[in-house]
């Protein structure tokens, strides 16, 4: 069967740090008075799904059948989360945490550059993450292939548990790092770091020889089956029992890299559990990659996008 009808049999599970994304567009024309900062007149307005929500997007924009679990806030922010998230083709299941903020960002973008970004945010209560924790136990039989993205902002606590949860289910779990403390991955299926996050984890290399030595000591120690490293201009690179696999980038003119991670985690994800091999993932989660770098902001690359460049 070919991949991409494979993938619409595809379930997977997205966890994490969901968060609204909102821009502010306008038009910039002088120096405030008051400090040397630019005066911008707001013409209009955007709210976009952030976060986990958009590893989410991505995995649905791909055909797959998908699965959204994570905390809002009972706030304004919350509500406008939860009018996005019901217009998308996936289900979810948002918890509700009334002392919680809902994690915000807001970039303010004029003449087509981002000026400002101003983070909303809380860690959400005990209760609240027990209750996701019990759910996300219920959810696992239901899935192929289990997405932990991991935004720091408290909504993956558990990630340690839900880990092992997974393992004794038998399904794969990938994770979007954050941080340099990778002992609570340890037994993930796949670790998706960039560049700077696998250096501070694994120290600096000069040739990929070292690369692909850091690789298998980082491999070793948190006892993952694969790493993926995206590597900006110079592609990305997995790791695995086999050796090392590198993809280079795709030429094309980059516009944001906004949510890219977001992309590369959920194409591997849906191919992974559509049953293709790593290599394979990987040469997908490339090709969306450098379709969305071109787009505004948080985006997806869709189905039709991806594999229309096969042709």
């Amino acid at each position: 069967m070919p991949l991409r009808d494979a993938i619409r049999h595809a379930r997977v599970l997205v966890v994490g740090d969901v968060m609204l994304d909102r821009y502010w567009f306008g038009d910039v024309s002088r120096i405030s008075p008051e400090a040397p900062v630019p005066v911008v007149h707001v013409t209009r307005n955007e709210d976009r799904i952030g976060g986990a929500g958009n590893v989410a997007r991505n995995a649905a924009a791909l055909g797959a059948q998908v699965t959204l679990l994570s905390v809002a806030g009972r706030d304004e922010a919350g509500q406008a989360l939860r009018a996005l998230l019901e217009a998308e083709s996936f289900t979810v299941q948002l918890h509700e945490d009334p002392a919680y903020s809902t994690i915000t960002k807001l970039r303010v973008i004029g003449r087509q550059q981002q000026l400002l970004r101003v983070d909303f945010e809380s860690q959400p209560g005990h209760e609240v993450l027990a209750a996701k924790l019990d759910a996300y136990a219920q959810l696992l039989a239901d899935c192929d292939v289990v997405i932990l993205s991991d935004y720091g902002k408290g909504g993956l606590t558990h990630v340690t548990r839900m880990i092992e949860l997974a393992r004794a289910a038998n399904k794969p779990i990938l994770v979007d790092p954050k941080g340099d403390d990778w002992a609570r991955y340890t037994g993930a299926t796949l670790i998706t770091p960039n560049r700077s996050e696998f250096r501070d984890v694994a120290g600096s290399w000069k040739t990929e020889a070292e690369l692909a030595d850091k690789a298998a000591a980082v491999r070793a120690s948190f006892q993952l089956d694969a790493l993926l490293v995206t590597r900006s201009e110079e592609g990305m690179s997995l790791f695995d029992a086999t050796g090392a696999h590198h993809e280079a980038t795709r030429a094309q003119e980059v516009f944001d890299v906004s949510g890219a991670g977001d992309t590369v985690i959920a194409a591997y994800a849906v191919a992974l559990a559509a049953g293709a091999s790593g290599v394979e993932a990987v040469r997908l989660a490339n090709r969306a990659a450098g379709i969305v770098v071109g787009k505004f902001g948080t985006a997806v690359a869709t189905a039709d996008e991806v594999f229309g460049e096969e042709a």
